[in-house]
């Protein structure tokens, strides 16, 4: 198998996309789109003219290029209708070639041989609202009990309104989300919104203030947990249960997956699961085969 590497722009897009969206492991992370606005710079591994892809986002960094994670980028790697282990090997060993140093996340179907393993809990809304609410937790249900005291109303939102609460939230959790990162993400999400691909969900009280809000981007295949904040007074009500548990009622009978998005921290981890969500996990790998004292590069 020749792997060739293309920069961006030299990439057939209609192709590449087509790969993608038809493969046995579609994410809109790969997709030609969201790459050009979130990356700030990529190139694709391509063989057998678009049947196997692989984006590879990179940087560079005292005139050294490395792969890097991208923002709102969970996971890579290699997608096509039908790939072997040794393909994905193949591809890992090419990047290794291409770049000396990087962190890269290849998807849930790339089995990478020393890989970090890492948690995404995933919902498939194929069964009526009642029968998924059978599989919530005990601790689940305590809490929609619990956000029933209170006047709480699940309307729909925007993405800058999603965008925003976020950003004041968590902006000091995040502090490698940067002002540009979240201009190109509002891009992203308006061209989703043409395309009807954009869902953004909140919960309020009667006196309108707002407790919790999520966005979500959509692809034929899955709904994907972008940005989810609740405020303290949110989280006192229980008002992030109140809006997952309403945002499945609503798209739920629909066969498409639930992608929460995470995570391996314990108590959202905890929060996912208790929603009847399962673990499809994906790989990061970090190295760093550089020649001393380059190889001291932090990441």
């Amino acid at each position: 198998m020749q792997i060739q590497v293309l920069p961006s722009y030299k990439i057939d897009k209609q192709k590449w996309d087509d790969c993608v969206k038809q493969s046995s492991n579609p994410l809109i992370y790969a997709t030609s789109v969201y790459l050009e606005h979130m990356a700030e710079n990529w190139e694709g591994f391509v063989a057998d003219d678009y049947n196997l892809v692989m984006p590879v986002p990179w940087k560079k960094k005292y005139g050294i290029k490395y792969c890097y994670h991208v923002q709102f980028v969970q996971q890579l790697g290699v997608f096509g209708k039908n790939f072997t282990q040794e393909q994905v090997e193949s591809f890992f060993q090419c990047l290794k070639q291409s770049y000396k140093y990087g962190d890269y996340s290849f998807n849930y179907l790339n089995q990478i041989k020393d890989a970090g393993r890492h948690n995404n809990y995933i919902l498939l809304l194929s069964s009526k609202y009642k029968i998924l609410k059978e599989f919530y937790s005990a601790d689940i249900e305590r809490n929609l009990q619990k956000a029933k005291k209170f006047s709480l109303n699940y309307k729909e939102s925007n993405a800058e309104e999603a965008i925003k609460m976020f950003k004041d939230l968590y902006a000091d959790r995040f502090k490698n989300i940067t002002s540009d990162h979240y201009k190109e993400f509002l891009k992203l999400c308006k061209i989703k919104q043409q395309e009807k691909n954009l869902i953004t969900r909140k919960i309020i009280n009667d006196n309108n203030e707002l407790l919790a809000c999520i966005l979500l981007l959509k692809d034929e295949r899955r709904y994907y947990n972008l940005m989810m904040s609740s405020t303290p007074a949110g989280r006192k009500q229980s008002a992030g249960h109140l809006l997952f548990d309403e945002l499945i009622k609503e798209l739920s009978h629909n066969g498409v997956i639930l992608d929460f998005e995470g995570s391996d921290i314990e108590g959202i981890k905890s929060f996912y699961k208790g929603f009847g969500a399962v673990n499809q996990p994906y790989y990061k790998i970090h190295f760093n085969n550089l020649k001393f004292p380059l190889s001291l590069l932090k990441r």
